[in-house]
């Protein structure tokens, strides 16, 4: 009897064990599906491994600009989206996707249109680039529902800005949003010129065919004018929507630098006043820090492993040459606390009151 209720038991836990896995496989083929509708044609890559997922294409720079799945063989209780800034790939989320992932968490980075390729240069003047952008995140929060029973959304620059958009339109499948050196405003002189009409038409003209191929093997050499516009267009709606009256209504973590001029911290500030939730967290890099806008997000390997050709920029820019974050580990902390913070009023119970 007893033998038979543990044989029981066994098949039981095999049985959900084999569901969840198959639920797991089904999530990663579409997933790759994503990436086979845009490219033609994926393979298997070279740095996938144990618990990561990555969808690899002949059209793709490298490997490390393949978007990626970091898992746990199964549907875990949180998933988390974050997605990469323009001109960079999936590899600029690389410290921060292991560390939630080492949380418990599944992990999701994907590659956003028109980025990490060998020839971008009809993505990138595409006019309905931003729009593309846009359903491209959908899809995956999509994905990311399947994986997992609630779902965090965010990203680095250009990623964070698109998270936030997301969410305004779609808050009730986002449960906090984390943005890194998140693009909610731009260098006055992009934001003025913003607002000249066709001035779009005209950078796709002065950009020509968009260059590549640089010194750094994950991002691409420059940003093109057009490509500042449309993220310029996102902005502007986020904006419009806050005019409107809309909030954010879930938990928000910005980590941000004084020293950014790419995407002043203005934007965060602007942002975080337009919060409703009472757990929210700022990890402000003082200006002393002198960290650059990309540099938020790299901790001192990944610089080693960007093998950067220092020969090739103009060291007289302080940006030119990736540098680690001497804050990381201390972002990672604040970010962890964060985590706990929102899985705990989470978990709280509702308060009933007895007529």
């Amino acid at each position: 009897m007893v033998r038979h209720l543990f044989a029981g038991v066994i098949l039981a836990l095999l049985s959900t064990s084999s569901m969840a896995q198959a639920g797991v496989k089904l999530a990663f083929d579409q997933f790759s599906s994503l990436y086979e509708s845009r490219f033609g044609q994926v393979r298997a890559c070279t740095n996938s491994g144990f618990q990561r997922f990555s969808v690899c294409s002949p059209a793709l720079r490298n490997d490390g600009n393949a978007p990626y799945i970091l898992h746990h063989g199964k549907a875990t209780d949180g998933v988390v989206v974050l997605l990469h800034g323009l001109s960079d790939s999936p590899f600029y989320m690389r410290g921060i996707a292991q560390a939630l992932h080492d949380r418990g968490l599944t992990v999701i980075v994907p590659l956003n249109v028109g980025h990490g390729q060998l020839d971008a240069s009809d993505e990138m003047s595409d006019s309905e680039l931003s729009d593309k952008w846009a359903a491209h995140l959908s899809d995956i929060v999509d994905l990311a529902h399947t994986m997992g029973k609630t779902v965090y959304l965010g990203g680095f620059s250009t990623g964070g800005a698109l998270s936030v958009q997301y969410y305004l339109t779609q808050p009730e499948r986002v449960d906090a949003i984390m943005l890194f050196s998140g693009a909610l405003a731009l260098d006055s002189g992009v934001e003025r010129l913003s607002k000249i009409w066709g001035i779009q038409w005209v950078a796709s003209i002065l950009d020509g065919d968009y260059v590549t191929q640089g010194p750094n093997p994950y991002k691409y050499p420059a940003i093109a004018s057009f490509t500042g516009l449309e993220l310029m267009e996102v902005i502007t709606d986020i904006r419009t929507r806050f005019e409107e009256g809309k909030t954010i209504d879930v938990p928000v973590f910005a980590a941000h630098s004084q020293a950014d001029t790419t995407t002043p911290i203005s934007g965060i500030e602007d942002l975080m006043a337009r919060t409703t939730t009472k757990i929210n967290t700022q990890f402000v890099i003082d200006e002393s820090y002198q960290l650059c806008h990309a540099d938020v997000v790299v901790n001192s390997k990944m610089v080693v492993d960007m093998h950067f050709d220092k020969s090739a920029v103009d060291l007289r820019d302080e940006c030119a040459v990736p540098k680690g974050n001497p804050l990381f580990r201390q972002m990672l902390m604040m970010l962890n606390s964060f985590l706990d913070d929102v899985e705990k009023q989470r978990d709280k119970p509702v308060d009933s009151k007895v007529n």
